[in-house]
């Protein structure tokens, strides 16, 4: 059997044993409705608590800004519809990047067919957005910027402090999504000048399922979800208690573990080293600004889905982009805002390392890869 190597962590992680032994009371032992009165009730109210707290911890902010979600995709949902109807009579107009995660550009598409304008900037091409022109965005009429804290696909660390400087002295909200580096670099939520902020627990060795939206105090939403009340009355229904306490034990390992993500800045630049030496391959996004586990690939003239489906017959777990977007046929509108053409943009490969993979994994996988896309290119019409 082939030697299993997952490189695929930015799609999702295996839950830390951990995170599951702490999971697994409230699942038939310590059930109680959270709302509830009684002492089994007020039990899951203070794990709750407990792990608002831990999420809080990790990212600087107060235990009573942090709202549970049931995913990142619906905290960036929360976030945008959440402060764009709250502030509908103030003004129309949003700011974000055209290499947003989906749940954000097309969150923002949704609110463009209900009367809202968005400005939707470019990046150059290693995927960075300029904050000079998000100052140049900016009209009166802005209620909203969101720019994502690192891209999903290529990796790029964007320069959110000097972004949430200008918003500050514009006095206007500020998101981002934090899913890609929640509890993999440091993150503070009052030096970047966040006002909202969106994390899955997934990313970070959490269950699926459960998400948060940080909410800096003073800053007012639409609720979304309508109900009996819950997280301050800003999302409605029965809290996912196992889901929660998971995520909060995630939180709170990613804490005492952040400078073993960095140690895989030091994996992913061997596995860049070695990559490149192979024909007309290329680095996608920014050397050096960018998470410490994402390496994205181009190659000529092979197309990635050939390259993920022959990596894992030889035990190999690797992707092309966003596994939201992985059933498209269309280019990754990452890498065509980069400025790949579109044939190179679907040549493309993402690996993306965790804290369980080691030097003989990438040595593995750049041992293989050179025959991979070998082969490929003899087959491919565009390589003759």
């Amino acid at each position: 059997m082939a030697k299993q190597v997952y490189m695929d962590h930015s799609a999702t992680t295996a839950v830390d044993p951990v995170v599951t032994e702490a999971m697994l009371p409230y699942f038939s032992e310590k059930y109680g409705n959270p709302s509830s009165l009684y002492s089994i009730g007020r039990q899951s109210r203070k794990a709750i608590e407990e792990a608002r707290q831990k999420v809080a911890d990790l990212i600087g902010a107060k235990k009573e800004e942090i709202i549970f979600t049931g995913s990142g995709t619906e905290s960036d949902n929360l976030a945008i519809k959440g402060i764009a109807l709250k502030n509908r009579t103030k003004g129309d107009h949003i700011i974000t990047s055209s290499i947003e995660h989906h749940a954000v550009l097309n969150t923002c598409k949704y609110l463009e067919k209900n009367g809202f304008k968005v400005t939707y900037l470019p990046v150059n091409k290693e995927g960075l957005v300029d904050p000079a022109d998000v100052q140049k965005a900016i009209t009166p009429q802005t209620i909203l910027i969101s720019i994502m804290h690192a891209n999903n696909e290529i990796g790029t660390i964007q320069p959110i402090e000097e972004i949430g400087r200008i918003a500050k002295e514009k006095n206007i909200p500020f998101h981002t999504d934090a899913v890609q580096t929640i509890g993999k670099i440091p993150v503070n939520v009052d030096t970047l000048g966040i006002s909202l902020l969106s994390i899955s627990a997934h990313k970070i060795y959490g269950p699926k399922g459960v998400g948060a939206l940080y909410l800096r105090k003073g800053t007012f939403i639409e609720p979304q979800m309508h109900g009996g009340g819950h997280e301050r009355n800003i999302r409605s229904s029965t809290e996912n208690v196992p889901g929660i306490v998971g995520f909060g034990k995630a939180c709170e390992l990613a804490k005492g573990r952040l400078p073993d993500e960095a140690n895989l800045a030091k994996l992913r630049d061997s596995l860049i080293k070695s990559v490149l030496q192979i024909k007309e391959s290329y680095l996608n996004g920014h050397p050096t600004k960018r998470l410490p586990g994402n390496a994205n690939f181009r190659f000529s003239y092979i197309e990635g889905e050939s390259m993920i489906l022959s990596l894992d017959m030889k035990g190999v777990a690797a992707s092309t982009g966003s596994a939201c977007s992985s059933t498209s046929l269309e280019p990754s509108h990452v890498l065509i805002a980069i400025g790949l053409r579109p044939e190179e943009s679907h040549g493309s490969l993402r690996f993306s390392l965790g804290r369980e993979n080691t030097q003989e994994d990438v040595d593995h996988v750049v041992s293989i890869l050179p025959d991979i896309v070998n082969k490929l290119r003899m087959m491919s019409p565009l390589a003759r």
